[in-house]
């Protein structure tokens, strides 16, 4: 019950994230710090709840990449400034939709 309720709060950052960027493109959403600082605190978030799932969970799941997931968590908190846009982007294009589609499956 407790990963449920974490798999859907993690939804609920991925579906916040898409909404904000739907129909941009790197350079608008590069150009926009709002939407940045949005996108990237909402990657933390999901970051902060893999943190939360327990070992025996995650190994059970081992297609989800919760270390990257906990990885990006940590560079986001530790070193905002030195976070790169190009690779924020790249995770929000190609990697969300998928991250969320795989998740929902644990529900």
């Amino acid at each position: 019950m407790r990963h449920e309720i974490i798999l859907q709060k993690m939804i609920g950052y991925i579906d916040k994230i898409l909404a904000y960027t739907c129909g941009c493109t790197y350079e608008s959403f590069a150009e926009n710090t709002q939407l940045v600082d949005a996108c990237v605190f909402n990657l933390s978030q999901i970051g902060e709840l893999a943190g939360k799932l327990d070992a025996a969970y995650m190994q059970a799941h081992p297609d989800i990449p919760w270390r990257q997931m906990r990885g990006l968590r940590n560079k986001i908190v530790h070193d905002y400034e030195g976070v790169n846009l190009t690779l924020v982007w790249e995770i929000i294009d190609a990697d969300l939709q998928q991250l969320r589609t795989d998740l929902l499956t644990l529900l």
